[in-house]
């Protein structure tokens, strides 16, 4: 539920942003941790089945 609410604050950061470059740079560290979290699954799914 705490996760909701974060999500849902955080969506209207970005809504109420009107800098283009702002935008860019949080769309780019997003980005980066969307693939910094899928190599982690993908590891521990392989390390998963190692085992």
């Amino acid at each position: 539920m705490a996760q909701t609410f974060e999500v849902e604050r955080l969506k209207r950061d970005i809504d109420a942003q009107s800098d283009p470059e702002a935008l860019r740079a949080l769309a780019k560290d997003l980005l980066k941790a969307w693939f910094s979290e899928k190599a982690s699954t993908n590891q521990a799914i392989q390390a998963q089945l190692k085992s």
